[in-house]
């Protein structure tokens, strides 16, 4: 099934952050082109299909066979153009239809992510509303919440005592993608949720909402580099903290694909040189918002691991590097981290 996916150096996909650097670029910057006319007679679905990808082959536009497949499924009421049947493939659109998709299709022309176009995308076993410039979840971070519920299912995850309530704080939220997952996998879970976006706080909560997980979601406006105040105020002793930061190097920002450049907020790519500035922030964070032995998950750049093994190491004493997590592609793409009791917790346990 087609997916977007991460490159080695970026992420690379038909999903895309927006914004600039310090607002030089804009999603509302949408680039306009010429779509073709509408054809005089009547064409059936799989015609449509076949128009659809040879135009957008012709103008360069990525994935032009699954984003036109997408597109026309998803006008027609269907996740996937397989499960339409011979029938309906075989009819005729109707004026209704066919002006719809040239719509649709013309936004894809401009090289806004298919996501964007139909206003939605699967993320494990959720359908989340999409829109720019809120970044769309990737691959890599469906197996990102397989890493936390491995640890959290059955209450037996590290950081969790039996009788307690589980908490989570995702840094970071974009769509809600993984507070929402882990929410509806974990009944008993509780999560907060962060991002320094109002775009990314109004969806995650429009997409809370429409799935009814609101009731066991708390979702904050804080930027946790400049208001790490405010996150230590709101955010005590979660069992797991768990984030897909910006973690581009500032380099690799000129690299990335048209779909996710001109539509998809830099913030939340661009991790400053060495693509680690939210990273550390929120390692040092780390101590005062997890419970003892609560852990980090973070979603990283395959340079990164041993960058932060080193750094963790020097600069946080009261949190441990655990390890490193493997993505399907076989990059070094999750770390582990865990937070170990100081000296004063000892102290006052014993006092």
């Amino acid at each position: 099934m087609w997916r977007m996916s991460l490159s080695t150096g970026y992420r690379a996909c038909l999903g895309c952050r927006t914004g600039g650097s310090k607002g030089t670029w804009s999603f509302h910057a949408v680039r306009t082109c010429s779509a073709p006319a509408l054809p005089a007679g009547r064409i059936t679905t799989l015609q449509a299909v076949d128009f659809w990808r040879r135009h957008f082959e012709e103008r360069g536009v990525t994935e032009p066979e699954q984003s036109s497949q997408y597109i026309i499924a998803h006008l027609l009421g269907a996740k996937m153009i397989e499960s339409l049947g011979q029938e309906r493939l075989t009819e005729f659109l109707s004026q209704k239809e066919m002006k719809q998709l040239w719509q649709l299709c013309t936004k894809r022309l401009s090289r806004m992510p298919v996501q964007y176009v139909i206003e939605e995308w699967d993320f494990r076993d959720l359908t989340l509303k999409m829109r720019p410039p809120v970044f769309i979840p990737r691959p890599e971070t469906e197996e990102l919440v397989g890493l936390v519920l491995t640890d959290l299912q059955g209450n037996s995850g590290p950081g969790v005592d039996a009788d307690s309530q589980q908490t989570c704080l995702e840094v970071g939220c974009g769509s809600g993608a993984v507070s929402l997952s882990l929410l509806k996998s974990l009944p008993q879970l509780k999560a907060f949720a962060l991002d320094r976006s109002q775009d990314a706080v109004d969806l995650t909560r429009e997409n809370a909402l429409r799935l009814g997980l609101s009731d066991r979601l708390k979702i904050y406006l804080v930027d946790v580099m400049k208001d790490p105040e405010t996150v230590l105020s709101l955010c005590r002793s979660f069992s797991a903290v768990v984030s897909n930061p910006p973690y581009l190097f500032s380099e690799d920002m000129m690299s990335l694909q048209p779909e996710i450049f001109r539509f998809e907020d830099h913030a939340a790519l661009d991790g400053g040189a060495d693509g680690l500035n939210v990273i550390k922030r929120l390692l040092t964070l780390a101590p005062h918002i997890l419970s003892n032995h609560g852990r980090m998950y973070l979603e990283v750049d395959p340079r990164h691991p041993p960058l932060i093994c080193e750094w963790v190491d020097v600069n946080v004493k009261e949190l441990q590097y655990v390890e490193t997590r493997h993505d399907i592609s076989g990059r070094p793409r999750f770390c582990i981290l865990q937070k170990e009791k100081s000296h004063k917790d000892y102290e006052q346990e014993s006092d």
